[in-house]
């Protein structure tokens, strides 16, 4: 069973999200976006193994608790993302622009790539590349739960904000068509901030897309 616990976290109330399988007790966390001495106390309090930390884009508020999440947990998780996005992450997800503070993070060990497939016990996610908001914007989508981590592509009744460095409307609508809205109507949607929601709901509702 794939156990699915989000938190939400940091200055613009980031969601992060810790995925465990109950039959390994192996966990990712997708976006550690803020408060990582906490988000690492929850997996140690849980009994689970941190196998990995996977990141859809590298702003500030999705990667600022990557580094103390490094720095408790031994061993240390892989850290995944786009090659795209690194030169984001190596300025702190341009957290200065916002007169915020991120501890600095190494380079991630794992380079993510569209149709890549990444596992977590019997669970299976497939990385999709969905630029628009950042050059280097992932989504992971596991088939066999019907659901879909889109980060700040897709809210519930929005879009992410392309006016950002690396953003693009263009690109995003590209992405958003040919990436996110092909998936079955039934497919839960986990974004970046905000509520669960469906395809079909906001293929219905979301006046972004109509």
């Amino acid at each position: 069973m794939l156990n699915i616990t989000f938190f939400k976290l940091g200055p613009v109330v980031t969601n992060s999200y810790l995925l465990s399988d109950s039959e390994t007790g192996e966990a990712v966390i997708i976006d550690p976006a803020w408060s990582g001495e906490f988000l690492a106390d929850e997996i140690e309090q849980r009994g689970l193994r941190l196998k990995q930390v996977w990141v859809t884009h590298a702003h500030f508020d999705h990667m600022g608790g990557a580094a103390a999440i490094l720095r408790q947990l031994k061993p240390a998780p892989k850290m995944a993302l786009h090659p795209n996005d690194l030169d984001l992450w190596r300025t702190r997800g341009s957290a200065s622009l916002f007169g915020l503070h991120v501890e600095p993070a190494p380079d991630p060990d794992v380079s993510l790539e569209h149709g890549q497939m990444l596992s977590l016990g019997r669970h299976t996610f497939e990385v999709r590349h969905v630029p628009g908001h950042t050059a280097g914007h992932v989504m992971f989508y596991c088939a066999s739960e019907k659901a879909a981590f889109v980060g700040d592509v897709l809210f519930a009744g929005s879009i992410g904000r392309t006016d950002l460095p690396g953003g693009d409307y263009a690109t995003l609508m590209t992405s958003l068509r040919s990436q996110v809205l092909t998936l079955p109507n039934d497919t839960q949607i986990y974004s970046g901030h905000g509520d669960v929601t469906t395809i079909g709901e906001e293929l219905d509702s979301n006046p972004f897309l109509t």
